[in-house]
């Protein structure tokens, strides 16, 4: 696939063997039992290495599954509350908002209203801005609380350090 008439090969131990005509270079390289990759196209005259295709593509596949290996996804955690929530109970939620943020992960906290509670909207403001002020050191806020008919939602990311 290789169009230029004149190209620069480098053996498979990195020998330059100058700038040769292609015909030579595939004769070169069929004599080692190897292919003549074309290495950098838009270089004058192009450059062309002799080696083994099958195993330049093996190694480049094993060099991107490392990459995804390596790569950190981040998930969305979400902790439910209600307004009236106890001390208690409000602690172990925090507990584990704090170990969703280290983990590196947004966390999405959702305030649910029922019955009555909904005329009390100011209580879940409230709420939030609480949970918002406890983890202010480790996440920021994402989106402010909204309102999506009986849930209010905020959502927060760890801070970058």
């Amino acid at each position: 696939m290789i169009t230029e008439s004149k190209v620069l090969v480098i053996t498979d131990e990195g020998e330059k063997l100058g700038v040769i005509d292609i015909d030579t270079a595939m004769a070169l390289a069929e004599e080692k039992g190897m292919d003549l990759v074309e290495v950098s196209p838009n270089a004058k005259p192009p450059v062309c290495k002799i080696l083994d295709y099958g195993k330049l593509k093996y190694q480049e596949q094993k060099k991107a599954s490392e990459a995804r290996k390596k790569q950190k996804t981040v998930d969305v955690k979400e902790i439910k509350m209600r307004p009236n929530i106890d001390k208690h109970d409000y602690e172990v939620k925090m507990r584990s908002v704090v170990k969703f943020i280290n983990e590196g992960d947004k966390v999405k906290v959702t305030l649910r209203f029922r019955g009555r509670e909904m005329a009390h909207q100011e209580l879940g403001m409230q709420l939030l801005a609480r949970v918002r002020g406890d983890v202010d050191e480790i996440a920021k806020p994402d989106a402010m609380p909204t309102l999506e008919g009986r849930q209010m939602i905020m959502m927060l990311s760890p801070r970058t350090v």
